[in-house]
């Protein structure tokens, strides 16, 4: 496995491998690696000869300074799990690397990065979609991966490729979770063990609203009302937001006649986190 932190390195690598015929599948990250990570680094290797990943904790994608100094940093475990999971290449460049000075070209997905998280993170996406993009270019993979826990980004940076006429192709793997149902995030460490209980309030709350899309009903309002009443019964929980959007546009919808996703995001003590469940109903 190498480990390299410079963009010069990583592109005469990149070149070799391209000269070769070789296809890279790439996860970008900020470390902090879990399971969720490790489904997508498998499917890299399932679906590329070579599988590549980034560890950088981005700042431009922090509208608050204090979460960005607090995020969960640990290089050395992440490279120890990166290589039992078969990574063949890290990228973890300082930002100095990646932002060697003042940035006046950005990426912004308009409407789709205004609403949901977009909402409250001021910024956050034209972080990410801009990040993501230089890692792109860096990288050149053939196939990168994301996850559905993280349903806007992924959805987000899949626009942007087309707009951008981008040839990588983006796979959206499922959501891991633990047995329990929380969805795995860097930011469960935050929780204590009093609060790691009380954030099941986020799956339950949502496979009882896919239940009521399965028995018939359309209204995403009564949907809606039907969440936030049994998060409000959790007192360790405070809502951000909950709405039902579709699944590619995340326009908002309001009436339920095809797939939608339910998606949502709520304080559980000092970690706001994210869960969606895609739902149909019954013809």
């Amino acid at each position: 496995m190498k480990v390299i932190k410079t963009i010069k390195e990583v592109r005469k690598i990149v070149n070799v491998l391209k000269k070769e015929g070789k296809t890279i599948g790439f996860v970008p990250t900020m470390g902090a690696l879990h399971q969720g990570h490790f489904s997508l680094i498998a499917a890299a290797k399932e679906k590329c000869d070579y599988a590549v990943i980034s560890i950088f904790v981005n700042p431009t994608q922090f509208d608050q300074a204090d979460d960005f100094r607090r995020y969960p940093r640990n290089l050395e475990k992440d490279l120890k799990l990166a290589r039992q999971a078969g990574v063949d290449l890290i990228f973890t460049p300082d930002v100095s690397e990646l932002y060697p000075e003042e940035q006046l070209s950005w990426v912004r997905v308009r409407k789709m990065s205004d609403g949901l998280c977009g909402r409250s993170r001021t910024g956050h996406f034209q972080g990410v979609a801009t990040v993501v993009m230089k890692l792109f270019n860096i990288v050149q993979p053939d196939i990168a991966l994301f996850g559905q826990k993280d349903a806007q980004q992924a959805q987000i940076i899949k626009k942007m490729v087309r707009d951008l006429n981008t040839d990588i192709k983006i796979d959206i793997l499922p959501i891991v979770r633990e047995e329990d149902g929380l969805a795995i995030s860097s930011r469960n460490s935050y929780l204590n063990s009093r609060e790691r209980k009380a954030a099941l309030i986020l799956y339950s709350s949502l496979k009882e609203a896919s239940s009521l899309i399965k028995s018939g009903e359309k209204s995403t309002d009564t949907i809606i009302r039907k969440i936030r009443y049994l998060i409000k019964k959790e007192p360790l929980a405070k809502i951000d937001y909950i709405e039902i959007v579709d699944p590619e546009s995340l326009a908002p919808v309001k009436k339920i006649k095809k797939e939608v996703l339910i998606t949502l995001a709520v304080w559980i003590g000092k970690a706001r986190l994210i869960d969606n469940l895609k739902a149909r109903g019954e013809n």
